[in-house]
């Protein structure tokens, strides 16, 4: 099923995986795909992998195989730093042929090997997948894209996204939700008017948080440092002190009425069934 028509229906609740490394990562990831599958998401996405390198036809298998198991959507994540169009025409013709409808378009990181080819943006990207039949998804940065130092400037960007003919959004992670909250203001003024679904990342310890922030520009704020104080150097205690903040987050984001809700579950289906709980207890999601 298309993304884009099931955010016209309702709120949808969706997590995201990455292909993890191994000898078997197709089936390590499908394995925890199924697991994620149990708690009933719209759709599952698979990334390229963290950076965005990594390997296409990895993510595309495990796409298909998780729509082909017939519980949830796949969404297939496809970067085009350093591909040309024929790269992308034999990824979406091998997306096509494992039954996936939804696709994420990405810039991607620059990196060795990753220079720019057919495509400079996501925008670009997005254009010419416009006539692919596919259901397109685009990223949105509710503090503003790290490498752009002017927030007016990455809201301009997001509506060219648009233009060029995104369904979807699919948001960066953040930590607090007054930042998405004037994000979508700031989409309502610049007539944005695209299905949002907000990227929540339940953090597991001190040092992943730093690393992510630092990555992806997401503020930490002093709540979460306080979370973090009180759980002192405990691992269980710091990842525990994430799941709940996290499940805070989107509890609230749920009752503001966001499109949607979109969970970065680090390939940890501990993490996607206490925040599944959470919502079920609040009356969000069905058991």
């Amino acid at each position: 099923m298309r993304i884009d028509d099931i955010m016209a229906a309702k709120q949808s609740f969706s997590f995201e995986i990455f292909p993890p490394k191994g000898d078997l990562p197709v089936d390590q990831a499908t394995e925890i795909a199924h697991e994620l599958a149990d708690c009933h998401p719209d759709w599952i996405s698979v990334t390229f992998s963290a950076g965005g390198s990594g390997n296409s036809s990895a993510t595309a298998a495990i796409a298909g195989r998780i729509q082909s198991a017939g519980k949830t959507n796949a969404l297939a994540h496809l970067t085009c730093m350093g591909s040309t169009k024929a790269d992308v025409d034999a990824y979406i013709a091998q997306l096509k042929e494992l039954g996936v409808e939804n696709v994420l378009a990405l810039r991607g990181d620059h990196g060795p090997g990753r220079e720019i080819r057919d495509f400079a943006y996501a925008k670009d990207l997005i254009a010419y997948l416009k006539d692919s039949g596919l259901c397109i998804g685009a990223a949105c940065y509710p503090e503003g894209h790290v490498e752009c130092q002017d927030f007016t400037t990455s809201i301009e960007h997001l509506k060219q996204k648009q233009d060029a003919g995104a369904d979807f959004l699919v948001s960066q992670l953040f930590f607090d939700n007054e930042y998405f909250y004037r994000f979508r203001e700031a989409c309502d003024r610049a007539r944005v008017k695209l299905p949002i679904s907000v990227g929540i990342m339940p953090f597991t310890s001190v040092k992943q948080i730093q690393r992510m922030s630092f990555t992806c520009g997401a503020s930490i704020p002093s709540a979460v440092i306080k979370r973090l104080v009180a759980a002192g150097d405990d691992p269980e205690a710091q990842r525990q002190a994430g799941v709940e903040y996290a499940c805070e987050q989107l509890v609230d984001l749920a009752a503001n009425g966001v499109d949607g809700l979109h969970i970065y579950t680090m390939n940890r289906p501990s993490v996607a069934e206490a925040v599944h709980d959470a919502l079920v207890t609040c009356g969000y999601l069905a058991e």
